[in-house]
């Protein structure tokens, strides 16, 4: 054959072939458009910013064909009724604190974490390596939902207060806006919780409606503007030693996805994760000295209050799996785990880390 005719007919047929399997390429990308509702304000850049990044990063991976709307507090429904709104299909998803809804069933916590749990990283290793994810997400079949680990801010500090806190005592009839079981814990020391969203939190301080909040970490509290309202700033914040955001599906939804789309909203979620986590190790301690510089009196909890609180939180735990099964079933398994990485860690990582810290202090 002719090379000139050979090489026409080679790029005609692949002609052919590209215009039969456009379609069928065409075909297993469908246009899919999702909302997705966030518990966080704007302003918090970094846990908004996990929602943004989602949206932008499921675009580029599905070459646009799966577009996600992204909408703050309010814009659909409150904060804390994210979750809700994912149940019923009011939105596809959310990005939210499971422990915002212990309201519901304190199985919601094992999502986000347990007080004087897991850190950061053990708490991802237990999701994504330790039976986490799939303990979690059986639980919430019952709520019509499926979630993905989107972000972490990584150990919180333990609030805002208006005045020093330096007894068991002084926690009697404070009212001290907290989410999740460390509100649950903290009432068996004589706290009054109080479950706000995190827009509404500087006002509720600065009328004198509570008399202390505790919302994340030195970054985003400088953006709250809680140093203007409360004096003292206490850690940590031992009902959060690790915060895991999640984004939360509508379980039909999701079991509706093409997989090339499941694996586009898995691939975001991981990089929201390690960018969150990244982006607050990086902003927090420069946030920290700024607070310090501006008037912020830094305290930590005594250890009285800690260890009551600790001896309240695994009396709490023993309670609860005793009348709930859902709860039981993580936490069994949950607890085992808590040890080995305590074992683990504190072999290892701990006594590096604390060996830094102390050199940190003496050397220029």
């Amino acid at each position: 054959m002719d090379r000139r005719k050979f090489i026409k007919a080679g790029g005609a047929a692949a002609a052919a072939t590209a215009a039969v399997a456009a379609p069928a390429v065409a075909q297993t990308m469908p246009k899919i458009s999702w909302r997705l509702t966030s518990s966080y304000p704007k302003s918090l850049d970094t846990l908004f910013g996990i929602s943004t990044h989602v949206a932008k990063r499921v675009g580029e991976l599905t070459d646009g064909q799966f577009q996600i709307q992204t909408f703050a507090p309010g814009e659909i429904v409150p904060a804390l009724q994210a979750l809700d709104a994912v149940s019923n299909g009011t939105v596809e998803c959310a990005h939210s604190l499971g422990s915002f809804y212990i309201g519901k069933d304190p199985t919601f916590a094992f999502d986000t974490s347990l007080p004087f749990g897991l850190n950061t990283r053990q708490h991802i290793a237990w999701l994504y390596y330790g039976g986490g994810r799939e303990l979690v997400n059986d639980f919430l079949k019952g709520f019509n939902a499926y979630a993905i680990p989107s972000g972490n801010t990584g150990a919180q500090m333990g609030g805002w207060f208006r005045k020093e806190i330096k007894t068991v005592e002084d926690l009697k009839g404070l009212k001290f806006r907290i989410a999740g079981l460390g509100g649950t814990i903290l009432s068996r020391l004589g706290v009054v919780p109080q479950t706000i969203g995190g827009g509404d939190i500087y006002q509720a301080l600065e009328r004198g409606t509570i008399d202390a909040a505790e919302f994340s970490g030195p970054y985003d509290d400088e953006k709250l503007g809680f140093q203007k309202v409360a004096k003292y700033y206490y850690y940590p914040g031992w009902w959060e030693g690790t915060a895991n955001a999640s984004l939360f599906i509508n379980l039909d939804k999701w079991n509706a996805l093409p997989p090339a789309y499941k694996a586009a909203l898995e691939t975001a979620c991981s990089e929201a994760m390690a960018h969150c986590v990244a982006k607050y190790d990086h902003n927090n301690p420069d946030a920290l000295l700024r607070l310090v510089s501006a008037g912020t009196e830094l305290r930590g909890f005594p250890q009285p209050i800690m260890q009551a609180a600790f001896k309240e939180a695994h009396a709490l735990y023993g309670e609860i799996a005793a009348k709930n099964p859902a709860f039981k079933k993580i936490y069994d398994q949950w607890f085992a785990y808590w040890k080995k990485e305590q074992l683990w860690f504190r072999v290892a990582e701990l006594p590096f880390d604390g060996f830094l810290a102390n050199q940190s202090q003496q050397t220029r």
